[in-house]
């Protein structure tokens, strides 16, 4: 496996000025946010595959679609990372997040030796949170091959979820367990076998794109701004304001009192500062399933 491999060209690092070694650490980096570039049109594929059945949410009586993160040591953090910022950033609802980390919460903050080569453990957690038809399994593994992930993804396609697996050495087992398969072939690293750094990065720059485009899709982003963001404290509060002034086109004054008259809920606030009551404003954006744009397209076009 490339990440495993041993780089001629780095066998003095530890010999070199501290200036020369960080230069060479960043090229690497440089390096690992290039080698996603060819893997853009399976990561497009994998976000609508995702988006499709995200947009269930339960209404219909089915159950609400999940994102599920699977992962083992760096890889598993990341995925965590990743998934832990979308509730704050984009109010996806918190029961509808499932992360799977072999060794489980204890393996975040330290190594769970073994955790990653129980495969069975993979197969169990994956039935014991119920993957369905209406998931999306995400499997992160730099090598590949980490046996706690494979075997997740390989249950999880079995049970029909929308599975992708993000790798970064070609031909090994997660890409054939997943759906979509995602690869950013990063090759040997500075330090050997150390995939906390070529391959970390490309895989935190794949879910970020994963993740943001599936909000994205989801309607959860309007004009480039965070519509869906929670206003939690002053900072996201003052950020809400600016945002509704900008869609709705208002004075700052106008905008916080749109913000009040909408609970916080931005997307309601954009549509109230327009003149639409604050029923109406709810009524509306159920009838666009929670996309502004179309919202707003109804307000322009006086149909409200």
């Amino acid at each position: 496996m490339a990440t495993e491999d041993f780089s001629s060209r780095y066998a003095d690092l530890d010999a070199w000025p501290t200036g020369e070694a960080v230069e060479a650490l960043w090229d690497g980096q440089m390096a690992a946010v290039a080698a996603v570039r060819p893997a853009l049109p399976a990561l497009a594929a994998a976000v609508d595959a995702a988006a499709e059945v995200l947009r269930i949410d339960g209404g219909d009586g089915r159950r609400p679609g999940r994102l599920v993160y699977v992962g083992a040591g760096t890889s598993g953090r990341v995925a965590v990372q990743d998934g832990a910022e979308l509730p704050p950033t984009y109010d996806w609802p918190e029961d509808r997040l499932v992360f799977l980390m072999a060794g489980g919460e204890r393996a975040l903050l330290s190594s769970v030796e073994g955790a990653e080569d129980d495969a069975e453990d993979g197969r169990a957690r994956i039935a014991g949170a119920e993957i369905g038809p209406s998931d999306v399994v995400i499997g992160v593994a730099a090598s590949g091959t980490t046996r706690f992930t494979v075997a997740a993804v390989e249950e999880a396609t079995r049970r029909g979820a929308v599975t992708v697996g993000i790798a970064c050495n070609p031909r090994v087992p997660l890409l054939d367990a997943a759906r979509h398969p995602v690869l950013a072939d990063t090759g040997p690293e500075a330090i050997a076998g150390s995939t906390r750094m070529k391959a970390g990065t490309a895989q935190k720059v794949i879910l970020n794109l994963l993740s943001t485009a599936v909000m994205i899709r989801l309607g959860r982003v309007y004009r480039g701004l965070m519509v869906d963001m929670r206003p939690a404290n002053d900072k996201l509060r003052r950020r809400a304001a600016a945002m509704v002034g900008r869609v709705a086109g208002c004075s700052a004054d106008a905008a916080a009192e749109a913000l009040a008259a909408g609970d916080g809920d931005v997307k309601r606030a954009c549509l109230i500062a327009r003149g639409v009551t604050p029923d109406g404003a709810t009524a509306l954006l159920a009838r666009h399933d929670g996309i502004l744009r179309a919202a707003m397209a109804e307000v322009d076009e006086g149909r409200i």
